[in-house]
């Protein structure tokens, strides 16, 4: 995969979840809480592009931060 693109998507993840006034527990739970078994160790390397995501993690991702895939993505 690409470095790259891996960081530049965990920094708008990073982004987004600031924006929202919420911490990467709070995202790591709900994620729990719709299937995704996100820790927020996983969460926090995902924000700095030491872990892939997932497609059903970004789709959950983008529930939760209430946002479109462009903004996560791009």
């Amino acid at each position: 995969m690409n470095a790259k693109i891996d960081w530049t998507v965990g920094q708008n993840i990073k982004r987004c979840r600031e924006a929202g006034g919420m911490t990467q527990e709070t995202v790591a739970a709900k994620m729990r809480e719709l299937g995704c078994e996100v820790t927020r160790s996983a969460l926090a390397k995902i924000e700095v592009g030491q872990r892939h995501l997932y497609a059903d993690e970004l789709i959950r991702l983008r529930e939760i931060l209430n946002t479109e895939y462009d903004v996560i993505l791009f």
